[in-house]
Parts: structure tokens; sequence; C-alpha cells
């Protein structure tokens, strides 16, 4: 199969780019960031495949970590949960996995396939299930085109493995987060199995070379003294996934409200403008949902909103906002895949109980291409 290689820089870039992806959700990728050069020192580079080079028949697992971002800064993970659930997939299908997937391409989960397709030694799909990061299971765009989740396995760092086969994936979603609860508040999943041809017809074509291409975007701009703002808004238009970007608000953190409840972190962020009385609030289950300038909205899910650090560029996680940090409120475009109307149905802002019909985050703003 036709394959590029993930060495030290493309992971760095990688970390980068998954953590803007995120928006503020998937987990911050740093932990997976340096799993993942220990394991290039140790066995070399990772293994990187375009989706069109998969056959027909081939398997590919979805993986990643479900659970609240919050828990997994105290609670790390024993290392073989990603392995045991594949092994354990494998022997449920009958057969070898070919390659691995991101469920989102978003944090910490845009990352962690890449540790587990080594041990296994099968390469990486060049794709994910979200363009993004979401909270839920079900809003997977593999959900959105009708594809089950199911046969879905939890595994713990304590060595607990569970199978989950449900009749929908509402319901896997339920049964997913209250174990994942029970287990200390985080854990990893496997789970929409696929066909390389549902891979293929389905996934987010292209996203983790277009995370890595944006955060080598940002790089090279700090390496050379330029702006890494302009760099990261070019890289997103550049990437044929994300259309429109730009910047919302800069300012100051003087509030933060966050819980972790249900197995998600859960919250809003107050931010003031540094030289007049213009407020910005974001709404956060997980992942930022909501920015509102006053009573004004300027961007809401599916669209990307990122909290980042105003001098360094570098995103926050919801999980590691504090108090008095300087930054910049930046928003992006989603994947057209999901802003049709029936994506929008799992993922616009009535799937996560805000009264507000979706608008595209370029109308709010004014942006054009």
């Amino acid at each position: 199969m036709p394959s590029t290689s993930i060495d030290r820089t493309a992971l760095g870039d990688l970390a980068r780019g998954a953590a803007f992806l995120g928006s503020g959700g998937g987990g911050d990728p740093y932990y997976g960031q340096l799993l993942g050069e220990a394991e290039i020192a140790r066995s070399g580079p990772f293994t990187l495949i375009d989706a069109a080079a998969l056959p027909d028949d081939a398997l590919v697992a979805p993986c990643g970590w479900i659970g609240a971002p919050t828990v997994s800064l105290e609670k790390l993970p024993a290392g073989d949960e990603a392995v045991n659930g594949l092994r354990r997939l494998e022997a449920i299908m009958g057969r070898r996995i070919d390659a691995l997937m991101p469920i989102e391409i978003g944090g910490s989960n845009g990352l962690a396939p890449l540790l587990a397709a080594a041990r296994l030694g099968v390469p990486v799909l060049d794709a994910d299930g979200m363009g993004r990061a979401f909270p839920e299971s079900q809003m997977a765009i593999l959900n959105i085109h009708g594809l089950s989740a199911c046969p879905s396995i939890v595994t713990a760092a304590d060595g607990t493995l569970a199978v989950i086969e449900t009749p929908d994936n509402l319901a896997h979603e339920r049964v997913a987060r209250s174990l994942s609860v029970a287990l200390g508040g985080i854990a990893h999943m496997v789970e929409y199995p696929l066909s390389g041809a549902n891979a293929k017809a389905h996934a987010i074509p292209a996203s983790v070379s277009a995370a890595i291409a944006i955060g080598a975007a940002m790089r090279r701009a700090r390496e050379d003294s330029e702006d890494p703002f302009a760099a990261l808004y070019a890289a997103l238009r550049a990437s044929g996934l994300y259309a429109h970007a730009g910047s919302l608000f800069d300012g100051k953190i003087v509030d933060l409200e966050r819980q972790t409840e249900g197995g998600f972190s859960i919250g809003t962020v107050v931010i003031d403008a540094f030289d007049s009385d213009r407020r910005m609030t974001v709404r956060f289950q997980n992942e930022n949902l909501l920015a509102r300038e006053g009573d004004v909205v300027r961007a809401m899910t599916p669209d990307l909103i990122t909290v980042m650090d105003l001098e360094t560029a570098d995103s926050i996680t919801t999980e590691r906002l504090k108090y008095g940090q300087r930054v910049r409120i930046v928003a992006a475009a989603a994947p057209a895949a999901l802003r049709t109307e029936r994506a929008l149905r799992f993922v616009g802002p009535r799937a996560f109980g805000l009264d507000l019909d979706y608008r595209p985050v370029e109308q709010l703003n004014g942006w054009t291409a």
C-alpha cells in the first residue's frame, strides 16, 4: 500500500494540529506525543496510508478514549488497553485487523491509534470518524451515515474488558459512557469496525495529514518569527476540509465554571477584552459548543471553536483552562459532511440542548473564502 511516515517532527506537528481540531476536547495530546516519541525511538516512524489504497474487504478498526478529559490529567493509562481491545475485536471478527483509524482527529484521540498500530504491526488510516472531536459516540459521521458502532470493546487500566452489542448507536453511547464512569471516568474504546469499502465511502478523508499540515505550518511560522495564527488560518483553508477560519476575540479569562458530570467535562469560560467592556462566553461539553459576544452568537457547533494562548498560539483544551490566561478565541468551519441537514440532527446545536438553529461561522462573522 502507498504510505507515508510519521517521524518525530511529524508527530509533533500532528499533536499541534490535532489539539486545534479538538475544538477544546479530545484530551490534551501531550502525553500521547511523549509515548509516540518513545515508540519512534524504539521501533522507527509510524506508517500512515491513504484510504484509497485499502482493499474493499480490509478490516479497519477506529479507536480512541471515552470519558471526561479532566480525569485524564490525573489517571494515566496502563498502556495495554488499546491492544487488548483490538485483539478481542480480531477474535470476534475471526481475522486480523488491517489498519487502525482515529475515531476523532481532535486532541489526544488523534494520536491514540499510533502506538497500538505499531504494536500490531499495521498502518494508521489517513481518515477519521468526526473531522474534529465530539463528546458522544453517536456523533461520528459513521453513525450519521447509518453504520453500526458494534461490536464495540471497552477496556480499562485495571484489566476490565467489556464487549458491547446494542440495537442502535445511541444505546451504545449510553452503555459505553456508563462503563467509562464505572471504570474511573475514562476508558479505551474500539468501535465502528469498518470494511475498507465503508472506510473509503464514509470516513472523513485525509484528516490525519491535514492535522499534520496544520501543525507544520504553525511550527514553521514560529521558526521564521512569523505569525502562527495567520499560518493556522491559511493551513486550515488549504486543507480542503476547513474552508473558513479566523479570530473571534482576544482577552483574559476572568471566570471559569467546570465540573465533571455523567462522564463529561461541562462548563463555561468567560473572557473579557483587554481594552474595552466587551465580553465573550464559551460553553463546553468536553468540546467548545457555543461562543457568544454579549448576546450575539459568533460561532456554534459543529463549527470548531478553540481557545488558544495569545502569545504562543498553543491550543488550550477545556480541562486546562485557567483564570487569568491571555487567550484568543479562534473558529473554523466544520467539514462539509458535518453541515448537512441530517448531520446537524446529531452534531448541531439542538443535539446539545441549545435552543438555536445552526448558522455557519462564516455567515455569523461575514467571512469570505
